[in-house]
């Protein structure tokens, strides 16, 4: 009798262990896809991005399904890293070619994966707003600077502890200060742009008096 009930334990486990397996096989894949997929959204290469991220998707949902039955194993840390990542570059996709913001439902992620991949899309559209000051499209990159300000704002609001949001109050704080970088950042640069643009003014000015 013992004998039995052992072996059906083993079997649950060797379920179990199979099912972890996958989960992280997956978890890496998703993983990659999203950092991809980043690379194909800086390099504004949109087609390539969508693709990726579509893949990337696909695993995610596969993950669900394998440890559906295995919560322990789920909520064990990678899979959340996993939706993380995803919900990320979901997010810096959608602001690229100008989609909306798409929700956790749709993203088939955890309320609390979903908040902290926001906060960690805050980083990527510092990026972004750099490569656009780079490029002179300081209009561009003011929206970016208030989707920013924006999502600081929300994210603020989840004043709950550790346990429940996982880091989530360390990577607000973070933003906070990607936040007034950016700012500064683009606000020299409008200043230089209003500078150069009185310089070229005032050159023109003289060259028509010549």
């Amino acid at each position: 009798m013992i004998k039995d009930i052992v072996e059906r334990i083993r079997e649950d486990l060797e379920e179990k262990d199979k099912a972890r397996e996958q989960g992280i096989k997956l978890s890496r894949e998703v993983v990659r896809n999203c950092r991809v997929a980043m690379q194909h959204v800086h390099k504004m290469e949109l087609e390539r991005a969508y693709s990726t991220i579509q893949t990337a998707k696909e695993n995610i949902e596969k993950m669900n399904i394998v440890l559906k039955n295995q919560p322990d194993i789920y909520y064990g840390g990678f899979v959340e890293h996993a939706q993380q990542e995803f919900t990320e570059c979901s997010v810096i996709y959608a602001l690229a070619s100008g989609k909306n913001i798409p929700k956790p439902e749709e993203l088939k992620v955890e309320p609390v994966a979903y908040l902290n991949g926001l906060g960690d899309a805050g980083g990527e559209m510092k990026r972004r707003i750099l490569d656009l000051i780079r490029l002179g499209m300081l209009e561009d990159g003011e929206r970016y600077l208030n989707i920013m300000e924006e999502l600081y704002t929300c994210l603020m609001l989840f004043d709950y502890p550790d346990a429940m949001t996982h880091g989530l109050r360390a990577k607000t704080d973070r933003l906070c200060l990607l936040l007034e970088i950016a700012r500064g950042e683009l606000t020299a640069a409008a200043r230089q742009q209003k500078l150069e643009m009185a310089m070229q003014a005032f050159e023109k000015q003289l060259l028509s008096h010549k």
